[in-house]
């Protein structure tokens, strides 16, 4: 009988959902509305980190909005995720460390989620970042290495998205 290290268990650390919409005012407004419609968390706002004079974009202004999800409601917005997409995501989409960005172009393509017409249409990117146990330390005040062997590599990121039931193109 194999034993199973649990320091090995990869588990979903979080999911980030992040809309730029390029100016203040009232596009920033009707994305962060939407946003709290499709998650039903307070989003945050997200400055500028250049001045892009052609577009008229100062440095700080804020342009965007992006919520996190942990937790429960982390792992029940990626299973709407992975459905919006049809259970299929592209190998390209993984990094190195066993994190996943996912575009969704309509977020009315997420089940669940309902058209506004005061909101309108926009799109978003997804994050969804994995961990396994004894990640914190690379969060804390004095940070440690992580092992070669500890990091979450992308074929064990893809096998945890398999078991999911993704299918990988």
């Amino acid at each position: 009988m194999s034993r199973v290290n649990t320091m090995k268990q990869i588990s979903l650390e979080k999911v980030v959902i992040n809309i730029g919409v390029g100016k203040s005012g009232e596009p920033l407004e009707r994305a962060k509305n939407g946003l709290e419609e499709l998650t039903s968390r307070k989003p945050t706002q997200c400055g500028a980190k250049n001045n892009v004079r052609d577009f008229g974009i100062h440095k700080g202004e804020p342009i965007g909005a992006k919520v996190t999800l942990r937790n429960t409601h982390a792992l029940e917005f990626a299973k709407r995720i992975i459905q919006a997409k049809n259970n299929q995501f592209r190998k390209s989409s993984f990094d190195n460390y066993g994190n996943i960005s996912i575009g969704i172009s309509e977020h009315i393509d997420i089940p669940g989620a309902k058209y506004n017409p005061d909101i309108g249409i926009f799109g978003m990117n997804v994050c969804i970042s994995l961990s396994r146990p004894g990640y914190r330390i690379l969060n804390k005040s004095n940070p440690r290495k992580l092992g070669k062997n500890h990091r979450i590599s992308k074929d064990e990121a893809i096998e945890f998205f398999k078991n999911l039931g993704v299918e990988m193109i």
